[in-house]
């Protein structure tokens, strides 16, 4: 039998509910529970928040663009040879998806209200298109395979704007030369909360561009590229920019909305500023608890070393004390901080503002490698935290100790 283990249970089921170490190791455990739950509840819903911007973003400019070289500042760029090199792109095995894509500046012109858009012409030859997670109200696009198709999705600004909604028809002046106008059906609303997209961007048929610009079915504005994994980015950006001709350019998401990326980044620091003091504030109380138990029970350390018990033996029966108030804190923590992402997760309990917050609830995110080293980060720092207080040990005297009072 394990003597040291064994006094450390009589300790923890003996101790006065009354006493003031009764107190502390309440609030011990409680420290760590509240701070574990609050370290699991914070990087589900930034993780959340962040995948939910960054699909956001994905779903109108994919990983990479692939377009040519123009000294033109214009949306509206000279086409490449789609086929050649999507077969290109495909030839490397982190490319995912490629999906065409063409721009064509318009102003749609409704009874009461006139406004400036950017159509952006899609297919959906290589699959569904991101774009149909943004969509909160009607139907997506849909593509006759004889003939260009006249719907469009419009955001719900611009439907409030325009006092537009599913159904209605709109008639869209395409400015070139000379002047061009269709009549198009708003088959479907969507919404993405950030600005960039929503106050600018109409989604179409890449067809119904490809006539306005007289284009074979060859042409296309440009590709956009969807990786395997967005963590080599700027690696797979630097191989394929070496395989393309010399007037292609190749841009990449985290350089053409810079900002939203920085301010992620930005989150991202906070946050981990603040687990490291929610970690420094419960091993602080955990460190204290452990004194103020080999405070009261120095008497009995002094009873224990004139029997002959050693240092190191009274020093595990402490750390197998505070090993128990550990764990105890720790599925406490655990407990509330998943029961809380389940919640939110499944019923969406704690809404959000779309104008301020981009999404109109809390996301979560479950990522159980992050609850493991969070779990094993509490773990492994309130242990060398036990074990600090626990050296006091070796400078009690017998004699004094079981003086003590």
């Amino acid at each position: 039998m394990n003597v040291a283990r064994y006094i450390s249970h009589k300790i923890d089921g003996g101790a006065d509910s009354g006493s003031f170490t009764s107190s502390v190791t309440k609030i011990a455990i409680i420290s760590i529970a509240m701070g574990l739950g609050v370290m699991i509840v914070s990087f589900a819903i930034l993780q959340g928040f962040r995948n939910e911007i960054q699909s956001k973003i994905f779903s109108f400019g994919a990983h990479l663009q692939v377009s040519r070289y123009d000294t033109n500042n214009s949306l509206e760029v000279a086409p490449i040879g789609g086929p050649s090199v999507e077969k290109r792109l495909h030839q490397f095995p982190q490319v995912k998806t490629v999906q065409a894509y063409a721009y064509k500046t318009a102003i749609i012109k409704t009874p009461d209200e006139v406004l400036g858009v950017v159509m952006k012409g899609i297919d959906e030859k290589e699959g569904q298109s991101p774009m149909r997670q943004n969509l909160v109200a009607g139907d997506f696009l849909h593509f006759p395979a004889d003939s260009a198709s006249t719907d469009v999705l419009l955001s719900r600004k611009m439907a409030n704007k325009l006092n537009l909604k599913v159904g209605s028809e709109a008639l869209f002046y395409f400015i070139q030369n000379p002047p061009r106008i269709r009549r198009f059906r708003v088959s479907g609303i969507y919404q993405t909360g950030l600005d960039e997209f929503d106050e600018a961007y109409v989604v179409g048929d890449i067809r119904q561009i490809r006539e306005l610009n007289a284009w074979p079915d060859s042409l296309v504005g440009g590709l956009e590229v969807v990786l395997k994994d967005f963590k080599r980015l700027d690696r797979t950006a630097d191989q394929i920019y070496e395989a393309l001709p010399y007037d292609l350019k190749i841009d990449k998401i985290t350089e053409q909305y810079a900002q939203l990326f920085d301010w992620l980044q930005l989150l991202n620091r906070n946050v981990l500023i603040f687990l490291v003091l929610i970690i420094f504030v419960a091993t602080f109380n955990m460190v204290a608890t452990i004194f103020i138990m080999i405070l009261e029970r120095t008497n009995m350390i002094g009873v224990l070393k004139a029997l002959g018990a050693t240092d190191n033996q009274i020093r595990q029966m402490f750390f197998f004390r505070g090993l128990s108030l550990t764990v105890r804190g720790m599925l406490i923590g655990n407990a509330v901080g998943l029961g809380f992402c389940a919640i939110q997760y499944y019923f969406k309990v704690i809404p959000l503002d779309p104008e301020n917050y981009y999404m109109d609830r809390v996301p979560i995110f479950w990522d159980f490698k992050v609850l493991l080293v969070l779990n094993v980060a509490t773990f492994g720092t309130t242990l060398l935290a036990i074990l600090v207080p626990t050296y006091l040990i070796s400078r009690i005297k017998p004699v004094v100790a079981i003086k003590f009072d």
